[in-house]
């Protein structure tokens, strides 16, 4: 498996296909979904068939075709499973009314639903929910993951999805899936390394009452195999950070510029507080720190785009990009992939918009989509899991972007390490990311 592995667009998908046999295409891909459907609901004898007049349609009724010669019933009533091959990946804006209605009777029906290709209503280049979209249970996707399955809102309709194969050979696309595989490319130390040339990361943060997030920045950044992290504090708040992070030195926030002159890499952010001079703080940093910096959290709060001498990684949620451009948190949402391609061009900078799929974005370059973590990382503090991460490739040396999806991937990963599946906590991370980097040694 690559380390990047290709998200089709729908146009992507037509330049897969063309000079190929259409009906060899149809054919396999109608049996690939019938193949599922028997192997994921043996006991399902009654199959409900939406079908739309295009190529989806034309693979569902093939599906249809050879289900009815394995003994299953074609039916319209009392279906024990269905099968949506409304629209395909062709859709742009929202279905029609009555195709809404025949949608809205489907998640209504309370029987397993299965995909063909994409579930009806997702945009499948964008992820984008124009209107009504089937709630599938399994989607059987043709060839190559779609952007519309792995970016949301549309992946939250997709369930599980499966590849199936119709012949047709890898290709180029504009946006990418990361893969576990991208661990690989995380430098290791060797046998010369010493504390310093491991990886030094400054973090910058810790406001009274909110020295965890710096505390779990520096300690995750440690999990990710730096040798050397600073912490820069105001003086009030070192007290408890001594007690937080044994392994890690503390400054007041006053040597915050000698302190940077000795990292490789900088996290500013978290915990630091909105203050007057927190954010005059974070304009100096910005501007005249000569290394790369990730930016996250209240270092996020009314920045502006400047002229800065070094890479600068960005990690918003919806609500901070919603703020950076000046929108409503749900129009982020219901636009993510457009929302952080924009942001990338503003502030010319590596954009992470955090997520069950984060989006890494660069100016000029595709989107590398991670989406490997489980629903448990929704929880206070893994965003500073990420940021203590992302500044430890960083400062390993790392390409910006690669090191933000990298970062994310080690996040997400560690999910599935952690003992915990109920009840997780950033420190659980914390001390998982050891073995999800372990992933990565091949």
């Amino acid at each position: 498996m690559a380390e990047l592995e290709p998200l089709y667009s729908a146009e992507e998908m037509r330049a897969a296909e063309a000079s190929h046999d259409v009906d060899a295409m149809m054919q396999r891909a109608g049996e690939a979904v019938a193949e599922q459907l028997m192997h994921r609901f043996p006991d399902a004898r009654r199959i409900a068939l939406h079908a739309g007049g295009g190529a989806n349609g034309g693979d569902g009724r093939i599906a249809a075709e050879i289900l009815r010669a394995q003994g299953r019933e074609i039916v319209d009533e009392r279906p024990d499973v269905v099968i949506d091959a409304l629209l395909g990946t062709g859709l742009k804006g929202a279905p029609r009314d009555e195709t809404s209605a025949l949608i809205e009777q489907i998640n209504l029906g309370g029987v397993p639903v299965l995909a063909v290709d994409i579930p009806s209503g997702v945009n499948a280049s964008t992820g984008e929910v124009a209107g009504a979209a089937v709630n599938a249970d399994v989607t059987v996707t043709m060839h190559g993951q779609k952007v519309g399955l792995a970016v949301a809102p549309g992946r939250f309709h997709a369930g599980e999805v499966v590849v199936a194969d119709i012949g047709l050979e890898p290709a180029e696309t504009e946006h990418r899936l990361v893969t576990a595989e991208i661990l690989a490319e995380v430098p290791r130390r060797s046998a010369g390394d010493n504390k310093y040339s491991a990886g030094h990361v400054l973090v910058v943060g810790g406001s009274r009452g909110m020295t965890g997030a710096p505390a779990l920045a520096a300690r995750a950044a440690l999990r990710a195999d730096v040798g050397y992290v600073t912490i820069a504090a105001p003086t009030e708040s070192l007290p408890v950070l001594e007690t937080l992070v044994l392994e890690a030195v503390k400054r007041p926030l006053d040597d915050v510029f000698e302190a940077a002159a000795k990292a490789k890499a900088v996290a500013v952010g978290p915990g630091l507080g909105r203050e007057t001079e927190a954010k005059e703080l974070v304009r100096r940093l910005l501007a005249e720190v000569e290394l790369p910096m990730v930016v996250d959290a209240d270092a996020l709060f009314e920045l502006e785009p400047g002229e800065w001498p070094a890479p600068r990684v960005l990690t918003p949620h919806e609500g901070e990009l919603a703020r950076l451009l000046g929108r409503e948190s749900k129009e982020i949402a219901a636009h993510r992939l457009a929302s952080v391609l924009e942001a990338a061009e503003k502030f010319r900078a590596v954009v992470v918009l955090k997520g069950e799929d984060s989006l890494v974005a660069a100016p000029g370059r595709r989107v590398l989509v991670s989406a490997l973590g489980l629903p448990s990382l929704s929880t206070a503090g893994t965003g500073d899991v990420l940021t203590g991460v992302t500044a430890a490739f960083l400062a390993k040396g790392m390409e910006p972007q690669r090191a933000a999806a990298a970062g994310c991937a080690a996040q997400q990963l560690a999910s599935h390490e952690a003992a915990q599946r109920y009840g997780l906590v950033a420190s659980d991370v914390v001390e998982a990311l050891p073995r999800a980097l372990a992933l990565g040694i091949g």
